[in-house]
């Protein structure tokens, strides 16, 4: 198989990319195993236009919208080995499907690191959460709480202030510094030390933490920071060179990664972690994309 562009990862950036792809009549090949980060969610918020509509329900629509450009193909699998020849890539999927592709988008994410508290599956995405921006204003009025090793939850929970008034840090049995422990009191924040015990809830929804020792804690809501790690080793085996945080660092003037005809969009380049923004980079990184093309083909400088 031979396409113009392989993307890799079928998320809000590779969905992106491939629908200004289509448009652009650029044969391209998604694929992808279905792995979102944002799955476990209920709804997408701060998405204009989709406020609310579930992470599922929001992908399905989109896959749906790209069966009108014929130049475009999606595979549900997982792209496990891609190679530089020449100026063109070779790669291979788990699926046995192999090819050659002039270039590379890998939008592959993130995969957020879990607090190792028992109880927390049945409740994350519902009353547990890793984002504020997408996820804290439905708090406002509700008790919550902010989980992270050392200061971590006690920065989160100074961040928190802003939009819910009670709200408790808990360090997991951590200990916290001085300046954090100074800055809580300002705020008025209460700060458990004591390692948890269990998360409990029902249907989803928070209702207490409880801790080794010391009283349980009536919670609606908790937010946790424990970091994230990329989804996929491609953009390592590539080369491609990364920040300081682990982001994949690109070229401002190319959107190119340090390894020519490889772009990267979503998650796994930027800070901002919304999916707004990574439709935003999908559609960016595809117009880029395109116009390395035209400069090729000689349609422009």
């Amino acid at each position: 198989m031979e396409v113009d562009v392989l993307i890799v990862g079928g998320g809000p950036a590779g969905l992106s990319a491939a629908l200004i792809l289509g448009r652009c009549h650029r044969k391209a090949l998604l694929c992808d195993e279905g792995h979102q980060r944002n799955m476990a969610s209920h709804a997408i918020h701060g998405l204009l236009g989709r406020e609310g509509r579930s992470p599922a329900a929001f992908l399905e629509e989109a896959r749906q919208e790209l069966t009108r450009y014929k130049s475009v193909s999606l595979r549900g699998t997982r792209v496990t080995g891609i190679t530089p020849i020449g100026n063109e890539f070779e790669f291979v999927c788990a699926d046995g499907t192999t090819g050659i592709a002039s270039k590379v988008l890998l939008a592959t994410g993130l995969v957020d690191e879990l607090p190792e508290l028992a109880g927390i599956e049945p409740l994350y995405g519902v009353s547990v959460h890793h984002c504020l921006y997408c996820d804290g204003f439905e708090y406002a009025g509700k008790p919550v709480a902010a989980f992270g090793k050392g200061d971590k939850g006690a920065e989160l929970a100074i961040m928190m202030k802003h939009w819910m008034a009670d709200v408790v840090a808990c360090s997991g049995g951590t200990e916290v510094s001085a300046q954090a422990t100074l800055k809580l009191k300002a705020q008025g924040i209460p700060l458990r030390l004591e390692p948890i015990d269990n998360l409990e809830g029902t249907n989803g929804e928070l209702t207490r933490i409880v801790f080794q020792s010391g009283p349980d804690l009536p919670r609606a809501g908790l937010f946790f920071s424990t970091g994230c790690h990329q989804a996929s080793d491609l953009s390592k085996s590539l080369g491609c060179k990364r920040g300081a945080k682990g982001s994949v660092v690109t070229d401002p003037d190319t959107d190119e990664t340090s390894v020519p005809g490889v772009y990267v969009a979503g998650d796994m380049s930027r800070d901002v972690l919304l999916v707004a923004v990574a439709i935003a980079e999908g559609a960016q990184a595809a117009v880029a994309i395109n116009k390395a093309f035209l400069r090729r083909d000689g349609f422009c400088e």
